[in-house]
């Protein structure tokens, strides 16, 4: 028997290095990513599993009906190229071609591979803090816009750090009114999900005012619903309002880019994090602090303080 074992031993090792795959049932990539992605739904974010769905919808066209034992280095490398000439950035054809891993990984074929894949390189774009008048007129702005939710959701961003899924995933049961805490949910980190954000007075101010909008709101509710504007009534009257607190909000893009127009502000929503993130540096707060409020993994942190190093140092 220990002969045996030790020549099916040398069979695989011979095999992996060769590049001999075994021939298993025959399923192609579009199948094989449909389980994997059923597999993993329990234990991701909601925020993860669109991202994944997303990649194989630009995936699927170029591998869905390859088998995965004939998807080669060469293959990817294709995609690689074919994805880049048609715009998408490095960082979103890297994300790809990590959902492809993942399928194949599964199904023990990314080893042989892997030494022939490269990933494209990824130059970090760096993030901006806004000044105290571009905070002023991008608030002004966003307090004009139709959509009421988008004042609340930006001075929280720019007053927890918080990225704009957590805010829009936020319920009610998160927020402790008495200690004035916030509770994160799950998110795309391990660091992040579920650390304490203290409130301060701004942030603490605009909860309590949101949620006078809902007296009869329940722990299990969005604190930033879903809501439909339109015409409604025998009147049409312009402008009603429908909400559905057990939904949250779907997206506030256009809102949001109308009011960076309006307020003449360059930048991404992820910007208000990196705001929040100065802020409190150039305010004294040490980086373990600012790493615990932002959700900051160790691997992170030490990133974090090469980028945001010299703000301690001068305050």
């Amino acid at each position: 028997m220990a002969r045996q074992a030790e020549r099916r031993r040398h069979q695989q090792l011979e095999e992996a290095v060769h590049g001999i795959r075994k021939r298993v049932a025959p399923v192609t990539f579009s199948v094989a990513a449909d389980e994997w992605m059923k597999l993993k739904k329990p234990t991701w974010a909601v925020k993860s599993y669109e991202v994944e769905e997303y990649n194989l919808k630009h995936l699927k066209p170029a591998f869905g009906s390859l088998l995965l034992i004939d998807i080669s280095a060469e293959d990817i490398a294709h995609y690689q190229k074919t994805r880049s000439k048609s715009g998408a950035s490095p960082k979103t054809v890297n994300l790809e071609v990590g959902t492809v891993r993942a399928v194949l990984r599964r199904h023990r074929l990314w080893a042989t591979m892997q030494p022939d894949v490269r990933m494209m390189p990824v130059h970090e774009v760096a993030g901006k803090a806004l000044t105290e008048d571009e905070e002023r007129r991008l608030l002004d702005a966003c307090q004009k816009r139709r959509s009421r939710v988008l004042l609340p959701v930006v001075t929280l961003a720019l007053h927890t750090g918080m990225r704009r899924g957590e805010i829009q995933s936020l319920r009610w049961r998160q927020i402790d009114f008495l200690d004035r805490t916030l509770t994160v949910g799950a998110t795309k980190t391990q660091a992040g999900s579920g650390r304490v954000i203290p409130l301060n007075e701004r942030a603490f101010m605009t909860l309590q005012s949101w949620a006078t909008n809902f007296p009869d709101r329940q722990p299990a509710h969005y604190v930033f619903p879903r809501e439909h504007y339109g015409l409604a009534g025998n009147e049409r009257r312009p402008h009603a309002r429908t909400v559905d607190p057990t939904q949250p909000i779907r997206e506030i893009k256009s809102a949001w880019k109308a009011a960076k127009e309006q307020a003449g502000v360059e930048a991404r929503f992820h910007d208000l994090r990196h705001t929040a993130c100065t802020r409190l540096l150039e305010r004294g707060a040490s980086l373990s602090v600012v790493a615990s409020i932002m959700g900051w993994s160790a691997s992170t942190t030490a990133n974090m303080a090469k980028r945001y190093g010299h703000i301690g140092n001068e305050a």
